[in-house]
């Protein structure tokens, strides 16, 4: 199988995942090496895993990012279960680094597991980056044809560490302070307490209290936010009755 020099479809940087927008917690070291690769010069061949809501996507998106302030052009595509044509892949050797979210949804689909092995192989041929992600080491992921999971264990693989709820309340405080909002250690620990716990939904929340403390004029204070709580409670109430 040959693959084409047809230009895939191209996608939407998000502006606010960059590597200056990610809390490190304890992967500096990982940063450093996705930031080098990005870069241009560091390892060719990245594989990075860890658990949802660590922040894999945002890493490469940031990796992206990276790669164009460095000049260079950039590719990604988060993968789900809804796998598109493998034609995908056509012309993508024509890019300096590619990202791809979430590997582990072509095991199984041959079409796909076949089209992906040539071109890691054309890509590796002509010595341009390759970022991978998954929620499982490279040993691990279901992937049938034997010659691409040898070459998913080449290069450099990596694992995202969770933040600790220490690390998370550092982090919901490192966010605010990027959105203009101030808030205390109290007041993290509160809605770590009190909200959903992955930091996904924290961010979300966190531009919904945003919203709240715009439109009210008060700093988020707990008392500010136990009444946003009681708030909610009492809508949702009233959306039952309905």
């Amino acid at each position: 199988m040959t693959i084409s020099k047809q230009l895939p479809l191209h996608f939407e940087f998000r502006g606010n995942q960059t590597f200056e927008d990610f809390f490190p917690g304890n992967n500096p070291e990982i940063i450093n090496h996705l930031k080098k690769c990005a870069e241009g010069t560091g390892e060719r061949q990245i594989y990075l895993w860890g658990l949802s809501g660590t922040g894999k996507s945002h890493l490469l998106q940031a990796c992206c990012q990276q790669a164009q302030n460095s000049q260079l052009d950039s590719f990604y595509f988060s993968l789900s279960a809804n796998l598109p044509n493998p034609s995908l892949l056509n012309g993508l050797d024509a890019f300096d680094i590619v990202c791809f979210d979430n590997i582990e949804h072509i095991a199984g689909n041959s079409l796909w597991e076949f089209a992906f092995f040539n071109f890691f192989n054309l890509q590796r041929d002509q010595g341009q980056a390759l970022i991978l992600t998954a929620s499982c080491p490279p040993n691990k992921i279901a992937i049938e044809l034997p010659d691409l999971k040898t070459r998913l264990n080449w290069g450099l693989t990596l694992k995202l560490q969770s933040l600790s709820d220490t690390d998370k309340i550092t982090a919901l405080i490192f966010k605010a302070d990027q959105m203009g909002i101030e808030i205390s250690d109290q007041v993290g620990r509160f809605l770590l307490t009190h909200y959903d716990r992955d930091l996904p939904s924290l961010w979300m929340m966190l531009t919904k209290l945003d919203q709240e403390s715009l439109a009210a004029k008060r700093k988020l204070t707990i008392p500010f936010l136990k009444q946003i709580m009681s708030a909610e409670s009492s809508q949702d109430s009233q959306l039952l009755k309905s």
